[in-house]
Formats: structure tokens, sequence, C-alpha cells
């Protein structure tokens, strides 16, 4: 054997033995899960919000189930992108991991200056569950179903309606409707869902779109009237509430929903495991009972099929903010 291919030889069987030793550690790692170490579940909205609720349903659950501790860690701030950031760029140890919210598949068609890829740098490991946005009106408004809104919003003189902010879902799902429907619509941003019902309820505003969550102790209250859920299924918190699909626009489907990501190096044995321990939590009547009060129906699924999931969000509403020319407030 030559020089040349004694020491190409030697080179292949370093490789082959390094990367063996790296999958030996990776499987190590993996086995261990979950050791002495805390896990912590990164919130990547400030506390009282959805995420920071989903966050704190699960941590119990799966503290439970893993016999180690799980705490929350608060991260909020450019909707949702710095918590997320922190665990993209954070360690693949099996340790931290981001709770999100839809927002996240936004992100990167309104902040072009993300510190991180949002396809490449993290890896899905559950979808949580989804929940419907409502639009709703004040109780005395001439508005008595979402075809009269269509009606006028046909006119070219469309109504106002009020959002949660710009670039928030709720903004989103007006403007692909728009788009679709050939309709008119005038948006209002607020910063965020409490001043948009207060304006809601005085009447200040024509239309408010916001989480089920959000509108329906005022849709209970009779103080306002909901016209149309933004989901492909009738919400099961407003149930005689129509969608806007079967109004009239045939497989419209506009979910808020929530998810749970690793940074995408984490050995996949510790990402499937979590992934079954937050499955069966989610099977759990109690903890369903909690996210239900959210206005979130579980949903049960692989790794996998969360990144399905995830990546079409990503390209809906990428779609949507170039066509409509929507900038981030």
């Amino acid at each position: 054997m030559s020089r040349m291919n004694l020491s190409l030889h030697r080179l292949l069987a370093a490789a082959a033995i390094a990367t063996l030793a790296t999958l030996g550690a990776t499987s190590a790692l993996a086995q261990a899960w979950p050791g002495k170490q805390p896990i912590k579940l990164v919130a990547v909205f400030p506390p009282g919000g959805s995420v920071d609720q989903v966050a704190r349903i699960l941590a119990p659950a799966l503290q439970q189930q893993l016999g180690q501790s799980v705490v929350v860690d608060n991260r909020g701030g450019a909707s949702g992108s710095i918590g997320t950031g922190s665990v993209a760029n954070g360690p693949a140890d099996g340790y931290t991991f981001a709770v999100v919210f839809d927002t996240h598949a936004v992100n990167p068609a309104l902040i072009p200056s993300l510190p991180f890829d949002t396809r490449k740098d993290l890896a899905p490991v559950a979808l949580i569950g989804t929940g419907a946005m409502v639009l709703a009106t004040h109780a005395d408004s001439p508005f008595k179903t979402f075809g009269d809104v269509v009606t006028q919003a046909r006119t070219g003189k469309g109504p106002n309606f009020g959002s949660i902010g710009s670039g928030s879902l709720g903004h989103l799902a007006m403007s692909l409707l728009a788009r679709n429907g050939k309709l008119d619509f005038v948006h209002v941003p607020y910063k965020g869902g409490g001043p948009l019902m207060n304006d809601a309820l005085a009447g200040h505003v024509p239309l408010a779109i916001g989480s089920v969550f959000l509108a329906k102790p005022h849709i209970d209250s009779k103080r306002l009237r909901a016209l149309a859920v933004t989901t492909s299924r009738r919400s099961a918190n407003l149930p005689d509430v129509p969608t806007v699909a079967e109004s009239g626009y045939a497989g419209f489907d506009a979910p808020a929903w929530w998810a749970v990501l690793a940074p995408a190096k984490t050995p996949p044995e510790i990402v499937k495991r979590l992934n079954d321990e937050i499955n069966a939590a989610l099977k759990q009547p109690e903890v369903a009972n909690k996210l239900a009060g959210q206005g979130i129906e579980v949903r049960i699924g692989t790794p996998e099929a969360a990144r399905t999931f995830i990546d079409g969000q990503i390209d809906t509403w990428a779609k949507v903010v170039k066509d409509n020319n929507i900038k981030a407030d």
C-alpha cells in the first residue's frame, strides 16, 4: 500500500471513529435524559398571556411524568423573537425549549433581521393546540351577521376593524380574507387586547378580531356579538358561531396556535421523548380542560407533523405580508 493510500486510509478510519464517538455521546446523552438538571420552558411572551399560560399548564404535568424539575422562564419582546432566539442560539442539550405562539410563523416576513433562521435553527417538538380567532361587533351594531359585514365590504367603503396590532394574526387573517374575497376593510391597530376590547365595547371601532379567549367573556355577557370564527371548524367555545369558510369562503383557515420548539441540534431521541411526554400530558383531562379554558383545542401529533404545520403557516403568512405590504408596529 502506498504512503498516500495509507494516509487516506488512516484519515478515513479516524473520521469513522470520531463519528461513532459523536453518535455514542449523543445516544448516551439521550438515554440519560433527563438527568438532574432542571428543564426550562422559555415562554416567549410576558407573564399573563396565552403563551405563558400554556407553558405553566404543561410544566407541572411534565414535571410529574419525568420526575424532574420543569421551570418556566418568561423572555418576551419583539413579538416573541427575543425568547425564541435565546433558545435557537442556546445549547442543544435537551434542557431548554421554547413555547411559541403563531407570531413565530409571521416574524420571518415582518422582522427581516431575526438573529436566527426560523426553519434551520429550531426543531419542532410538538404542536400543542390551535384556537379560533373571532370577528365580533358591538351588541348595538347594525352588523347582525357576517354576511352584513361582507355586504358593506363590497361597496368599496369597507368598515374599520381593530386588531391587537399590525402584523398580528387577526390583521393578517382579515387581509387574507379581503384579498381572496375582493373585500375592502380598514385596519385599526391597537397596542394589545385590552385597548382593543375597550374600544369594541364602547362602540368606537365597528369590528374587532381577537382570540376566543379574549372576546368570549364579552360575547357571553351580550356586550359583543360574535359574527364568525377564522378556523376551518367551529370553535367548541362558540359552537353557534359560523366559520368564515362556511359563510361563503371555502377553504379559509386562519388558526391561532401554540407549539414547543428545541434548538435544531438537539438529539432526535430527546425530541421524540419530549414529544411523547407532551402528548401524554395533553391526554390528561385536567390539562386538556385548562387549555380549553384558554380557547385552545389540543393537537396530538409527531415532531414531523408539527414541522409540516409550522412550515405551512410560515409560507401562508409570508405571502400575505408581501402581497399586502404589511409592516410591523
